[in-house]
C-alpha cells in the first residue's frame, strides 16, 4: 500500500492546527510545529514533509521569514509552500507568492478549496519528483549516471580539498560482458546490470555516490576514504560479485581505484587515473582490484 503523503502544518494556535489536522488526517500524514525554527528542522528531517502549510504571524519567526529560509537551503527549497493566514491584503498574498509560496488561502477558508488546492499541489510534487528522479538516475539500474556524478564529484573535491580530507573514485568495469550480450541475448545482459548494480549499491555505504557511467561501466565516489580503505572496500565488492549468482552466471569485473591528488583540481583528472587502473587489472587477468599510480 502506497504511503501517505505528508503535510506540515505550521500554526503557533493550536486551534488552527487541530482544525487543518482534523480536516486532512485522512487523506494525508500530519506534522505539526508550532513555531517557525521547528518547521525548519522537522522540514530538514528525513523524510521530508510533502507539503508546508504555514502561518505567517507567529512568535519566534515569522512565516515570511520561514519561507525566505526554506527556499534559500537545497535541501528544502523543492518543498511546496501553501500560507494559511488571516492577512488579507493583496500586498500580503504578492508578499507571500513572491517569497516562493505555491498559494496563499485566507481565513475564514472553504474546507472544499483548501482540500483541493492541496491535492493539487500534491500532485504536482510527485510530478516534479518524478520528472528529478529520471533526470538524475539511470533508468535502467536505478543508480545515479553519469550527469548526477559529475556534478556531485565537483562539490566534493572542492569540499575534500578545502577540509583536508581524502577522496577516492573506484571505476569498475565487467568483464567480458559483449560476450554475456551476444551469447545469451541483452534482456540476459540488462539483467545482469541491474544485479550488479543492486550489489554494488546494498554493499556501499549512504554517503558513496554509485552510478553507472555507461555500458557496463560504473564508478563509486568513495567520501572520506583514502587508498587503503577505498582498496578494502573494492575487494569486498569484487568477491561480493564473484560469490552471488547471478543470471546463472559466473560474473566478474576489473576494478580502478584513485585518490584525489592535491593538485587535482577537475575530477577527469581523478577518474582518468581510476580508468588506467582498470585497463592495468584487465591486462593483468581480470576480476582484481588494481590502485592508480
Amino acid at each position: 500500500m502506497e504511503a501517505k503523503p505528508t503535510l506540515l502544518i505550521v500554526d503557533d494556535a493550536p486551534s488552527n492546527i487541530q482544525l487543518l489536522a482534523g480536516l486532512l488526517k485522512h487523506s494525508y500524514q500530519i506534522k505539526i510545529a508550532t513555531g517557525g525554527q521547528r518547521c525548519l528542522e522537522l522540514a530538514q528531517a528525513d523524510p521530508a514533509p510533502d507539503l508546508i502549510l504555514l502561518d505567517i504571524q507567529m512568535p519566534d519567526m515569522d512565516g515570511y521569514e520561514v519561507c525566505r529560509h526554506l527556499k534559500a537551503d537545497d535541501s528544502t527549497r523543492q518543498i511546496p509552500v501553501i500560507f494559511v493566514t488571516g492577512k488579507d491584503q493583496a500586498e500580503d498574498e504578492e508578499l507571500g507568492l513572491t517569497l516562493g509560496a505555491v498559494d496563499y488561502i485566507t481565513k475564514p477558508y472553504s474546507p472544499a478549496i483548501v482540500e483541493a488546492r492541496i491535492a493539487t499541489h500534491i500532485t504536482l510534487k510527485q510530478q516534479s519528483d518524478e520528472l528529478r528522479r529520471l533526470a538524475l538516475h539511470d533508468q535502467l539500474t536505478g543508480l545515479y549516471n553519469r550527469h548526477f556524478l559529475i556534478d556531485v564529484a565537483a562539490k566534493r573535491i572542492s569540499q575534500a580539498h578545502r577540509h583536508k580530507q581524502a577522496l577516492s573514485v573506484l571505476m569498475i568495469d565487467i568483464d567480458h560482458f559483449k560476450t554475456v550480450n551476444d551469447e545469451h541475448g541483452h534482456s540476459v545482459g540488462d539483467a545482469v546490470l541491474r544485479e550488479v548494480a543492486a550489489i554494488f549499491k546494498q554493499q556501499s555505504r549512504s554517503e558513496d555516490i554509485v552510478a553507472r557511467f555507461g555500458g557496463e561501466e560504473f564508478v563509486i565516489l568513495l567520501d572520506n576514504c583514502d587508498l587503503a580503505n577505498g582498496a578494502q572496500k573494492a575487494e569486498l565488492l569484487r568477491t561480493s560479485l564473484i560469490e552471488s549468482p547471478i543470471e546463472g552466471l559466473r560474473v566478474s569485473a576489473s576494478f580502478g581505484l584513485a585518490q584525489l591528488a592535491d593538485n587535482d583540481e577537475a575530477f577527469n583528472e581523478l577518474l582518468h587515473r581510476a580508468d588506467d587502473a582498470v585497463y592495468k587489472a584487465k591486462n593483468k587477468g581480470r576480476n582484481r582490484v588494481e590502485l592508480a599510480d
